[in-house]
C-alpha cells in the first residue's frame, strides 16, 4: 500500500485490514469469530455488507450457500398448523431457502404410500401443463 493512499485511510480501516491479515496468517477458527465481533465495532453497515457480498461472491455457490446457512440457519421444521397443514406449508416456505424445501419436497414425496404418491404425481402434472 502506497504511503500516500495510507494516510488517507480512515484509522478504522487500517485497523480492519490488519485484522484480516492476523486472520489469515492465523487462520482458526477462534480468530475468524473474534474478527466478527472487531469488525462490527469498526466498520459501518454498507462496509461490512460490502465485505460479506465479495467474500460470497468469491466463493462457490455451494459453498456460500452453505456459509450463509451456518450463519443464518435454515426454516427448520415446520411448526404445528394454527389453521391447516396447508396454511402452515404456506407459511413455512416462505421462509424456507429453495435447498431446504427440495428437501423436505423429496422426503415427503418418498415418505407417502404408493396411492398418495400418484396422486400427487397427478397433481404436479396438471399444474406443469397449465
Amino acid at each position: 500500500m502506497s504511503t500516500t493512499l495510507s494516510k488517507y485511510m480512515p484509522d478504522a480501516h487500517k485497523r480492519a485490514a490488519r485484522m484480516l491479515g492476523y486472520c489469515l496468517t492465523l487462520n482458526t477458527p477462534d480468530v475468524w469469530l473474534g474478527a466478527a465481533d472487531f469488525l462490527r465495532k469498526r466498520l459501518t453497515m454498507p462496509e461490512l455488507v460490502g465485505l460479506a457480498y465479495s467474500v460470497l461472491e468469491a466463493l462457490p455457490r455451494d459453498i456460500a450457500l452453505e456459509v450463509a446457512q451456518a450463519r443464518l440457519g435454515g426454516a427448520g421444521q415446520p411448526i404445528a398448523p394454527l389453521f391447516s397443514f396447508m396454511d402452515q406449508a404456506l407459511s413455512w416456505i416462505d421462509l424456507a431457502p429453495p435447498e431446504e424445501a427440495e428437501a423436505y419436497c423429496l422426503v415427503s414425496f418418498n415418505s407417502m404410500a404408493p396411492g398418495r404418491k400418484a396422486a400427487f404425481l397427478s397433481h404436479v402434472q396438471l399444474e406443469v401443463a397449465a
